[in-house]
């Protein structure tokens, strides 16, 4: 690619210029794609959504769980668990039950815990924040981590012994990693918490994310509380995270600093950051977002991990507990809500990879 393309000192002001100006200059052309892509998303997201619900329907019929004797208690009558089936048809077909289903999510209504005995609805909403703190600050700081590691290793620095470590790295399990995090830094070392999120008890913020609740509230000492806490579940699901993007983007980036365009730049007298910065890591950049939008998206297989281990209060623990006792309702709710932002993520990552590599096409 022609280095004379690059046009800001960072990543983020050049793909937004240069999406401004790809979209510009294809006008209505552009336009229509664009919105032909998002139509056709939005119609894969709703089909997703639907098959992953009637999966999860059909799992109500074949494991050995009756909702209703949950919801009635252990020692209930046979009549009032008889009415309480009748109450939320699970004496219909299964087909039935799906269809009153799509007619009540239609509505808003995901139905009611069996477990916590409250809409699905207001747990979703109660626990997702918790969940999307988690995942932005371990996205922030793998991405950090990445690419600090990313110059070391085109630097040299020490190559041989980071490449053993992202081996070691790469190959411990989560489970593994949390565990040993948690042990370390919280049960020995005692300096950080390893459980739940804030300490304040009586602290209740208006946006659920309490880093930003603890500022807005003039509240430092809960920022700095908040934080701490975040920081072995955020480093347990950022360590691999990180270690996947960095071999990704260490041999990207090697490829493309052997480039042609990567000598004239040089020949320009520009610095060896600016040659790196403004046309090494924009060329380079196709690959690792793709390895990105994979690892954020395996990092809802890892939250369920992550959260059981440091009991974070988010929607992993809500669904690893709802699968203890059961609790359809529950798991569809949080499987619909992982689905979804799995399918945003994808866009993300697909509209990203367009604006750095103009081959790919929406």
């Amino acid at each position: 690619m022609d280095p004379d393309a690059a046009c800001g000192p960072s990543l983020l002001p050049v793909l937004l210029l240069k999406s401004r100006r790809r979209w510009t200059s294809r006008g209505a052309e552009g336009h229509v794609s664009m919105a032909f892509y998002l139509a056709k998303r939005a119609c894969g997201l709703a089909i997703v959504l639907m098959v992953m619900s009637f999966i999860v329907f059909l799992l109500q019929s074949v494991i050995p769980s009756d909702p209703a004797r949950a919801i009635a208690g252990p020692y209930a009558p046979s009549s009032t668990i008889e009415t309480v089936r009748e109450e939320l048809g699970l004496n219909d077909p299964i087909a039935v039950q799906y269809g009153h289903f799509l007619m009540r999510v239609s509505a808003g209504d995901l139905g009611k815990s069996v477990r916590t005995r409250q809409p699905v609805g207001d747990d979703l909403l109660r626990y997702l924040p918790a969940t999307l703190e988690l995942i932005l600050v371990s996205t922030i700081l793998a991405m950090g981590l990445a690419f600090s590691l990313t110059l070391l290793l085109l630097g040299g620095a020490r190559s041989r012994v980071l490449r053993h470590v992202f081996i070691a790295l790469g190959s411990t399990p989560i489970i593994l990693l949390a565990v040993l995090l948690a042990y370390v830094f919280w049960f020995r070392l005692a300096w950080l918490p390893g459980s739940g999120r804030l300490q304040f008890r009586d602290f209740d913020g208006t946006t659920g994310f309490h880093v930003l609740d603890g500022l807005l509230a003039g509240r430092p000492d809960v920022s700095v509380d908040a934080m701490a806490h975040l920081i072995l579940p955020a480093t347990a699901l950022a360590l691999p995270f990180a270690v996947a993007v960095v071999r990704s983007l260490a041999g990207a980036l090697h490829d493309a600093m052997r480039q042609p365009y990567i000598r004239t730049a040089r020949g320009k007298g520009l610095s060896e950051a600016a040659v790196v910065l403004r046309h090494g890591l924009r060329n380079a950049a196709s690959a690792p977002l793709a390895m990105t939008g994979l690892q954020i998206r395996l990092l809802f297989g890892n939250l369920l991990v992550v959260e059981s281990v440091f009991g974070w209060p988010g929607l992993g623990l809500y669904m690893t507990q709802s699968f203890a006792t059961a609790d359809l309702p529950a798991i569809l709710g949080v499987s619909m809500v992982f689905g979804t932002i799995y399918i945003l993520v994808s866009i993300a990552v697909e509209i990203a990879q367009s604006l750095t590599d103009p081959r790919i096409e929406l």
